[in-house]
């Protein structure tokens, strides 16, 4: 249920992190849904980025902002309702945990965790407390996604046969300058974890259950821990096929879903965001096309923002956590396992036990941290 600070008055609100993904998509949410949430507290180590976000958010409409260098002293004595975590993945289970302890709720960025063994230690403190986590996967937001998932849950597009997934982008030696960058123990793994991960979970959201991934990864370029380029074919519950291309070394940057289903092919084409004209729908001869969706909301943190809120005003686990993103990062895991095994991998078959389970890389000799 609601945490009881709130009252039937605004939200209470902290952030975690004040870095660009803070300034630059987390604060412009909370400053467009400031008649349901207020933003009280912020933390990060650095006071200087700490005091230049507090100007900000003073002129987002935020005047009362307390700033802290400590996650504990801030919770005890902000008492925020909801934490926005954006810190490197490296802090993430850590930082959740903690505000789940608290009795907040949690909007994390991905990937919330760096293992399915961390991710289980939030689903416990999740239970312990009864406040929830969120990972932030925003693509499943806006209108766009949901008409989609609509069309495609009910039948009307006929049954999914074939997908691709495609996130092709590109980062220079300087992007991996940052310390914390294709680090199994600080970023989780390369752009399966880091990149690509925003498309695949858009497409497991809308094709639903996989079965088994077939997988292979490289490091071609950069000189980094893990992969800059993976491939996988995918297998749904329902039949349906697909590939995942994972890349960080494509000039033409895109990220892209298609899915040819019996009646029509659906297809998605952007870069970091979508709106309703990104999307498009060619009907099988004989077919008529789907109908249109009646609204226009792009794809954001605000939209995901949105529908945590709501679900927070109705005491219910909100979407992007609980099983919904544990098969998200589950496939991330498969996805790995395969390619550095070359085994095909099935979905819940990776559990305590596995050396995958507790870390991305597997201990596997080829990929896991050099000692």
């Amino acid at each position: 249920m609601p945490s009881p600070a709130r009252q039937g008055s605004r939200l209470r609100a902290a952030v975690v992190g004040t870095g660009a993904i803070v300034t630059g998509s987390h604060l412009p949410a909370l400053t467009s849904l400031r008649d349901r949430v207020e933003l009280v507290a912020a933390v990060d180590v650095d006071r200087g980025r700490l005091d230049g976000f507090r100007a900000q958010a003073a002129d987002a409409g935020f005047a009362d902002v307390s700033v802290h260098t400590d996650l504990t002293a801030m919770l005890e004595e902000a008492r925020p309702d909801l934490v926005l975590i954006g810190t490197p993945p490296m802090f993430h289970r850590e930082q959740t945990v903690a505000a789940l302890k608290s009795g907040a709720w949690v909007l994390c960025e991905k990937p919330l965790t760096l293992s399915l063994a961390e991710y289980d230690e939030i689903a416990a403190a999740e239970e312990a407390s009864g406040a929830y986590a969120s990972v932030v996967f925003q693509h499943r937001y806006g209108s766009g996604a949901v008409h989609a998932r609509s069309l495609l849950t009910e039948g009307a597009l006929g049954r999914p046969l074939v997908a691709h997934c495609q996130t092709t982008w590109y980062r220079n030696a300087a992007y991996y300058e940052v310390p914390w960058r294709g680090k199994w123990a600080s970023e989780g793994g390369g752009p399966v974890m880091g990149h690509g991960i925003h498309q695949y979970d858009l497409m497991l959201h809308l094709l639903g259950e996989w079965t088994e991934i077939r997988a292979m990864a490289a490091r071609l370029v950069h000189d980094t821990e893990s992969e800059d380029v993976s491939t996988a074919l995918v297998r749904f519950k329902d039949g349906a096929l697909g590939t995942v291309v994972n890349s960080v070394l494509s000039p033409d940057e895109t990220s892209r879903i298609r899915i040819d289903c019996e009646k029509a092919t659906v297809e998605l084409t952007h870069l970091y965001g979508h709106g309703n004209d990104d999307w498009r729908y060619t009907p099988a001869p004989g077919s008529e096309p789907p109908p249109a969706p009646t609204a226009d909301v792009p794809s954001s943190h605000t939209a995901q923002l949105t529908a945590l809120l709501d679900a927070y005003d109705t005491g219910t686990r909100p979407p992007g956590s609980g099983q919904s993103a544990r098969s998200t990062l589950e496939f991330a895991t498969a996805l790995y396992k395969s390619a550095f095994t070359g085994n095909t991998v099935t979905a819940g078959e990776i559990g305590p036990g596995d050396t995958f389970y507790a870390a991305m890389h597997g201990d596997h000799p080829d990929w896991s941290p050099k000692q």
